[in-house]
């Protein structure tokens, strides 16, 4: 070992373990927050109080609930590189919408955000939360509910 004073072992160690931090995404807790209802940072559209959501399982199955519709999609995810291969939307509402509802401006930000997820490309936590990004940023609260 080096010929070091206790305080600057202590030093050079709290170093190291920062920079083995800094190295190290998996020991850095950047790990994806799979299993968890993510909902989208935005304010809710007109008076339907239903704002968009994805859940993740780790097997990479995915849930998207738009402002409407809901579509299933399929994710990897390796390090910082996130991929979102969302299937058709359906074409007929959820049963519990009731007429009115789904206005044309919600079903066409169905379409603009189903493309703004299959164009992302990474993730990364921030704030609380977690922001994948492509052309477009999209930022993501976890539901404490």
């Amino acid at each position: 070992m080096w010929n070091l004073r206790p305080a600057a072992r202590r030093s050079t160690r709290g170093i190291a373990t920062v920079l083995l931090l800094l190295a190290s995404p998996a020991l850095g807790n950047d790990v994806f927050p799979y299993d968890r209802q993510l909902m989208l940072d935005v304010a809710p559209m007109g008076k339907v109080r239903r704002t968009p959501s994805i859940t993740i399982d780790s097997d990479g199955s995915a849930r998207l609930e738009l402002w409407c519709r809901t579509a299933s999609a399929q994710v990897t995810t390796n390090g910082d590189q996130i991929r979102i291969v969302p299937a058709p939307l359906p074409e007929s509402l959820p049963q519990y919408m009731r007429d009115g509802q789904c206005a044309p401006e919600r079903m066409d930000a169905d379409v603009t955000l189903l493309n703004a997820l299959a164009q992302v490309t990474t993730w990364r936590k921030a704030g609380g939360g977690v922001t994948l990004e492509g052309p477009v940023a999209l930022r993501f609260l976890a539901d404490d509910h």
